[in-house]
C-alpha cells in the first residue's frame, strides 16, 4: 500500500489511509503490506510506522493479514523494528535484504537467522537487487528456508530461471511471491503463491485474479501489460500515486527525496487509465 500524506508530504493522512485499507479489503486483496517500498518506508518515522501498523490491524480486524515492512541494513535495527511491529498486532514481517552494505551470501544467512531467532512472527524475505545491490541466490534461499520462521520470499530479482531453481531447491519450504507485477503469471506458473503488488493499489480485484486463477492468469497479464508498464514509467511509487490522484480525485503527495511525476508521464498515465476504462 501507498502511504498517503497531507499537503507537501507533511504528516501521514491516517483517515485516508484507513479508507484505502477498507477499499483494499472490499476489493478482494488478500493481505495488506504496510511500510514497504511503495509505502515510502525510508522516510517514515518510528512513530509513523507504529501508528500505520496499529491502524491497519484495527481496520483489518482479522479479516485479512497485515504484513509489516521492517527491514534494515542494520541487523539490530531490523530486530527492533520487527519487535515493535509485533507489539502492534501485525501477522507477518516483510524484511528486505541489507542495502548499501552489500553483504555476502553467508552474511545474508547470518543476518536473517539473527532476526528470525528474535521474533515470533513469520518472515517474508524481500529480494530486490535493483534497489539494494544485493541478490539472494537460490542456494542461500535453501539455507534460509530451513529456519522455521522464514516462510516466504517476495522475489523481485527479475530472473525467472532463478525462481525456477529456488522452487526446485526449496520446494514447499519457501513460498515464492512475485515482487514484480509484470512477472506474476510466469512465477505463478512455477508454483508461486501470488504477488506483492504495486498495481493492486488501483486494480486490486484484477491482481487478485491474476495471482489466484490459473485459467485467466496469463491472459490477464497480457491484457494489463500496458497499465503495469505505465505504473513503472518513473521510480515506484511516483506513478501509482499519480494514478491514484486521478482515480480518487485526491492529492497523494510524496516526501523528498521523491517528487511528483513529470507532466509528460502524468499525461501518459491518464491516457492509459482512460484506455482501460478506469478514468
Amino acid at each position: 500500500m501507498v502511504t498517503p500524506f497531507t499537503r507537501d508530504g507533511g504528516a501521514v493522512d491516517y483517515d485516508l489511509f484507513e479508507s484505502l485499507c477498507e477499499y483494499q479489503i472490499a476489493h478482494r486483496t488478500d493481505a495488506l503490506v504496510i511500510a514497504g517500498t511503495t509505502g515510502e518506508s525510508p522516510v517514515l518515522s518510528k512513530d509513523e510506522r507504529k501508528q500505520l501498523f496499529s491502524n491497519a490491524v484495527k481496520c483489518a480486524c482479522g479479516r485479512i493479514p497485515v504484513i509489516a515492512g521492517t527491514g534494515s541494513n542494520n541487523t539490530e535495527e531490523a530486530v527492533r523494528k520487527s519487535n515493535e511491529a509485533e507489539k502492534q498486532g501485525v501477522n507477518a514481517l516483510l524484511v528486505v535484504t541489507p542495502y548499501y552494505n552489500k553483504c555476502t551470501q553467508e552474511s545474508l544467512i547470518r543476518h536473517y537467522y539473527y532476526i528470525a531467532d528474535r521474533v515470533s512472527l513469520p518472515i517474508i524475505l524481500y529480494n530486490v537487487p535493483s534497489r539494494t545491490g544485493v541478490n539472494i541466490l537460490p542456494e542461500t534461499y535453501k539455507a534460509l528456508s530451513e529456519h522455521k520462521r522464514i516462510v516466504a520470499v517476495k522475489e523481485a530479482n527479475g530472473s525467472i530461471s532463478s525462481v525456477s531453481e529456488t522452487r526446485r531447491l526449496c520446494g514447499d519450504a519457501l513460498d515464492v511471491y512475485s515482487g514484480n507485477d509484470d512477472q506474476t503469471a510466469p512465477i505463478f506458473a512455477l508454483g508461486g503463491k501470488g504477488v506483492v503488488s504495486v498495481a493492486a493499489n488501483i486494480i486490486p480485484e484484477i491482481m487478485h485474479r491474476m495471482a489466484t486463477d490459473a485459467e485467466s492468469c496469463g491472459e490477464l497479464q497480457i491484457q494489463y501489460d500496458e497499465l503495469l508498464k505505465a505504473l513503472f514509467c518513473e521510480v515506484n511509487p511516483i506513478p501509482v500515486k499519480a494514478a491514484m490522484e486521478t482515480l480518487w480525485n485526491h492529492s497523494f503527495p510524496l516526501r523528498l527525496p521523491l517528487m511528483s511525476i513529470s507532466d509528460k508521464n502524468r499525461i501518459y498515465i491518464n491516457n492509459v487509465l482512460r484506455e482501460y476504462g478506469l478514468h
